[in-house]
């Protein structure tokens, strides 16, 4: 399903809160952002006991029950996790990656609040969730009946959110760190081969792995963890940076003139770290229209440029990184055009 306005997991609780209450919501959103997190807590402020079924490992017989005699009549039994007196939040978790044939099973359940003769206790919540068929996910098309059942909302993470979250969470120090000076790195499209990915669920799980190996975790180590949770790319640079906080290198120092590039060879890892997280300060802080510069914004271009020239002279190759366009984002034109002005071989080797 193509989504045509996407919510924040902040606003997805404002959302359940007014609709999931009169009408089932089905969750769409990508693996690992935090759907069944969110729907737990929601759950839980509003006091319910909250019941998950996994679509994909679901038959319609675990749904509408098995038949009994009763009386000399046969009846269906509901599973007792569905059967309850009190209200409570059903949360049909992977719900389009379940059979054509269960689908049919949850109609009346998620429409009418039945199953055969059961009714959800008064004031019971019905919702859903599943990834998108671009997400390299297990899942089936919906059946056109379903879809009209459910109220959709399509979810992406937030890193404003996360961060909310991570504090309380004791999400470990090194990733609160790294994801503040990349932010970008949260989260990751799912690759379209078996690969490893970044989301908000990946680095929980990285914070968990370190925290559980301590302080003195190795290079060696680290790395396997990192690559086992994160995208390529995401893990060569969280190794990185690590080893900067290790030796004490910071690209606030650097920008500050307290400290300078990392030249040694052997650092060429955290040099690359450094230089891109650099890059991603430039972007964000530097306005397209150069007018709009403040004083701040001013020292920095100039700032920038200095440094730039300086990390040309340890690696062309990691400076023109700097410069060059990366998942559809460049440095402010004016900039640029600095650049070609004063480090004209930059510029020019790029091209």
């Amino acid at each position: 399903m193509q989504a045509s306005i996407q919510i924040t997991p902040s606003s997805l609780k404002q959302i359940l809160l007014t609709v999931a209450v009169v009408r089932p919501v089905f969750i769409w959103g990508a693996p690992g952002i935090g759907k069944s997190a969110l729907v737990a807590e929601f759950a839980a402020e509003l006091g319910l006991p909250c019941v998950s079924l996994l679509g994909s490992q679901l038959a319609p017989e675990d749904l509408i029950g098995v038949p009994q005699i009763v009386d000399g009549k046969s009846r269906f039994c509901p599973p007792v996790s569905i059967a309850r007196e009190e209200p409570f939040v059903l949360f049909l978790d992977e719900l389009n990656a379940c059979s054509h044939e269960v689908q049919k099973a949850f109609y009346s359940l998620i429409h009418e609040r039945r199953l055969g003769e059961y009714h959800l206790p008064t004031d019971s919540v019905v919702i859903g969730a599943g990834n998108r068929a671009q997400d390299q996910a297990i899942v089936k098309p919906m059946s056109s009946a379903l879809i009209n059942r459910l109220v959709h909302v399509h979810l992406r993470a937030s890193v404003q959110d996360w961060f909310a979250w991570a504090g309380a969470a004791g999400i470990h120090g090194w990733i609160l760190e790294y994801l503040k000076l990349r932010p970008d790195h949260l989260w990751s499209e799912p690759p379209k081969t078996e690969e490893v990915f970044s989301t908000p669920r990946s680095w929980h799980m990285l914070s968990d792995a370190l925290h559980s190996a301590g302080e003195s975790i190795t290079p060696e180590t680290l790395e396997v963890l990192a690559r086992g949770t994160l995208s390529p790319a995401h893990a060569t640079q969280f190794k990185a940076f690590v080893k900067q906080m290790r030796n004490r290198y910071g690209l606030n120092a650097i920008l500050d003139g307290d400290a300078t590039w990392p030249a040694d060879v052997a650092d060429r890892d955290v040099l690359y770290f450094l230089a891109q997280s650099f890059r991603a300060q430039l972007v964000k802080e530097l306005p397209p229209p150069r007018a709009d510069c403040t004083d701040k914004q001013k020292q920095l271009a100039h700032r920038g440029k200095a440094l730039l020239k300086d990390l040309a002279s340890i690696s062309h190759e990691i400076a023109q990184l700097v410069v060059a366009e990366s998942e559809g984002e460049t440095l402010p034109s004016w900039f640029l055009i600095e650049i070609v002005r004063d480090l004209p071989r930059l510029v020019a080797s790029q091209g």
